[in-house]
């Protein structure tokens, strides 16, 4: 392990501690897309650091056929970052990445319009983004916070949120705590909006003492005998 560098090394032991699916080292470092664009990114971030941006573009665009995974060389990017599958992710020339983030498969890192200048997100310590997620802009994405599958962020997320749905919406969890890598256990605001207003439907029928299922179904019975009473005049 000689010639593995500490960075390197340090990403390798963070795959180890977080994929259940990772066997060894050397499996890591050799066969994890998302280990090897990160290689390659620091090769081309320093290429790109010292004005010769040309062969920096070339490295990255090798590294994106190679992993599937697209990592402007200008972006800054912490330590310990988990790219966990990888095929499809976007992150563009702007970005920042701190420290201990997660990134599944297809998430994008984009930019807004074609402003020079900050134009892509800041994604402070310990975010997960996960997959098929987009956050495009440059705001902040606040420290400890989730984004759910497949959300479009446009905007500032506090730290310590959950984002989700399109556009994305910060969802207030209260005394859940959800699991770090957990991409499941999310809240779904639809879901929690219809059960709010179910509850308000229910509180105003016992106020005014009638019930809507009953009379519907009052209704129904009523459509259905003047449907069966036409059918009978026909056949006279």
């Amino acid at each position: 392990m000689c010639f593995v560098s500490k960075r390197t090394k340090e990403d390798i032991m963070n795959v180890l501690d977080k994929d259940p699916a990772a066997r060894s080292f050397w499996e890591v470092y050799f066969t994890y897309s998302g280990v090897i664009a990160l290689r390659m990114y620091r090769r081309a971030h320093w290429w790109y650091e010292h004005g010769h941006k040309f062969i920096a573009r070339v490295i990255s665009q090798r590294a994106k056929k190679r992993t599937g995974i697209e990592i402007h060389p200008a972006a800054k990017i912490g330590r310990r970052l988990f790219i966990d599958h990888g095929m499809g992710v976007v992150i563009g020339e702007t970005a920042e990445i701190g420290d201990d983030v997660v990134i599944y498969q297809g998430v994008t890192l984009g930019g807004s319009g074609k402003d020079r200048g900050k134009r892509h997100p800041t994604i402070q310590d310990r975010v997960m983004i996960s997959c098929g997620a987009k956050v495009l802009g440059p705001f902040t994405v606040g420290h400890d916070s989730k984004i759910g599958a497949n959300s479009v962020v446009l905007k500032e997320v506090p730290p310590h949120s959950t984002v989700v749905g399109v556009p994305g919406r910060v969802v207030k969890q209260g005394n859940v705590r959800i699991a770090d890598m957990d991409q499941i256990k999310l809240p779904d605001p639809i879901l929690e909006e219809f059960r709010r207003l179910n509850r308000r439907i229910e509180e105003l029928e016992k106020t005014l003492g009638v019930h809507a299922a009953e009379e519907v179904d009052d209704i129904g019975l009523e459509l259905e005998g003047r449907a069966e009473q036409g059918e009978g005049n026909e056949k006279k």
